[in-house]
């Protein structure tokens, strides 16, 4: 799993049930009805806000982005460079036997092989990176959503708590355990928000952005072979998609 990812989620769970017990009785935290009213109430409103198979879709993607290791740049970087050097002494029709398994990439190959218009091989791949940010938009919208949701029905659930220990004020001595009860509902809201659907949100964000990178790595690659398949100059065009202090070599990409 990404290291990232497993140290801000143990680390998280475990300094608050570090504080609660440090407080007092975790039992003090533990409410049924509480979970019912906040998960119950989230999934369901997450459910009728998008598709069936878009909440599912969510939940998949949110696994692969903690599980799965980011793509490096610099290795598509090299993968393009070597590209350009196959489109050089083979031509461009070399391009045509690429064995890959990024479908963008073997689209790229496959419309440059063909020789079509460099505006057509332009359209096809922009049409296609601008589809992948809208795809992945919803996914990342179903966490911020949860993340809304679950405040709002930690707090119906704190209301729902306050009607029922008005409704006990003849025994004073229900109201203490009543109001921790009704306040329970908020903290099981506020804690699913901030410690798991923000925090995936933003995770699945930052998975799209290297996405898009190595995407966007692709198709200034392709238009670069098709304009001039020099791999120095290919090389120069790509690298400026990486932070200079973690660019590779051309040299070394020639070796890989």
């Amino acid at each position: 799993m990404d290291l990232g990812s497993v140290v801000g989620s143990i680390s998280g769970i475990f300094l608050i049930i570090a504080a609660i017990f440090i407080a007092g009785d975790i039992h003090n935290f533990w409410n049924i009805p509480g979970l019912m009213i906040v998960l119950g109430g989230t999934v369901s409103t997450t459910l009728l806000t998008f598709q069936f198979k878009d909440v599912v879709t969510a939940f998949r993607a949110a696994y692969f982005a903690f599980t799965v290791d980011k793509k490096d740049p610099n290795s598509m970087v090299a993968t393009m460079i070597k590209l350009s050097e196959i489109s050089r002494r083979q031509g461009i029709l070399g391009l045509s036997n690429i064995k890959t398994k990024s479908r963008f990439l073997k689209k790229a190959c496959a419309l440059i092989a063909d020789g079509s218009e460099e505006e057509t091989i332009r359209s096809a791949l922009r049409t296609e990176i601008e589809s992948l940010k809208m795809r992945h938009f919803i996914v990342q919208d179903i966490f911020r959503k949860m993340g809304m949701y679950s405040p709002a029905f930690g707090m119906l659930g704190t209301l729902i708590g306050l009607i029922q220990m008005l409704s006990k004020l003849q025994d004073p001595s229900q109201i203490g355990p009543s109001m921790a009860i009704a306040i329970l509902t908020t903290f099981y809201g506020s804690l699913l928000s901030t410690l798991f659907c923000l925090p995936i949100a933003g995770k699945l964000k930052a998975r799209t952005v290297y996405e898009v990178i190595n995407l966007e790595i692709v198709f200034e690659g392709a238009i670069g072979i098709l304009d001039n398949n020099n791999p120095i100059i290919v090389y120069e065009r790509l690298s400026s998609f990486i932070p200079a202090a973690k660019r590779r070599s051309l040299s070394s990409m020639r070796t890989k």
